[in-house]
């Protein structure tokens, strides 16, 4: 089961709950169901990452109150709010709250199938992101200390002969180094290279 297709379901209508869960099924989703935000927080540790769609209104713990809950882990379980009555100051706490998407029932199969495509893309653009990081973070690792040296002056803007100064080396020695990081870094470019450190940073 993987996160691009995964919707959790919580609804104490059993009615709701049956129909959005075969709607789902239908169109290719894997579905978890369950009764109450209570026995959705009782899975949660080996829940995978998915979609989560939620009703606002429900005995105990409320969607909204859900959201709280879920503070930090929103990025791996997009939520969808439902509610059964039109109410604007409820949408807005449900967004502020963290909420992808707010729907009101009754609903037109295609509006909360929209609504679950576009939180389970974001949910691979963010896995593939997680990837791409990975890799990038790999190859940096990979540098020696002096290709290290020769990048940050790269990307201070030194010229060649800045760095072979800065570091006491021959500007062809620079170049070579300069190869050496293109290289292990994978990057087309200087650009490319300056653009792949930059993300590197700011995750580490």
């Amino acid at each position: 089961m993987s996160d691009a297709d995964l919707v959790y379901v919580i609804d104490d209508d059993d009615a709701v709950r049956d129909s959005l869960a075969a709607l789902l099924t239908a169109t290719g989703h894997a579905v978890r169901a369950y009764p109450s935000a209570e026995a959705f927080l009782d899975r949660l540790p080996t829940a995978g990452r998915g979609c989560v769609i939620t009703d606002v209104q429900m005995p105990q713990m409320s969607g909204i109150d859900l959201l709280r809950r879920m503070e930090g882990r929103l990025g791996d379980f997009p939520m969808i709010v439902l509610t059964g009555r039109a109410d604007v100051p409820l949408a807005v706490e449900a967004l502020k709250a963290g909420a992808q998407d707010f729907i009101e029932k009754p609903f037109e199969p295609v509006v909360i199938l929209t609504a679950v495509r576009k939180a389970l893309q974001g949910l691979a653009r963010q896995a593939e992101r997680g990837g791409q990081l990975a890799d990038y973070a790999q190859r940096m690792q990979a540098l020696s200390a002096r290709e290290r040296d020769v990048l940050r002056g790269l990307l201070a803007g030194w010229s060649n002969k800045t760095i072979a100064r800065e570091l006491d080396i021959s500007p062809r020695t620079v170049e070579n180094y300069r190869a050496n990081v293109m290289m292990k870094m994978q990057a087309s470019s200087l650009s490319e290279l300056v653009r792949m450190t930059l993300i590197t940073d700011k995750t580490a």
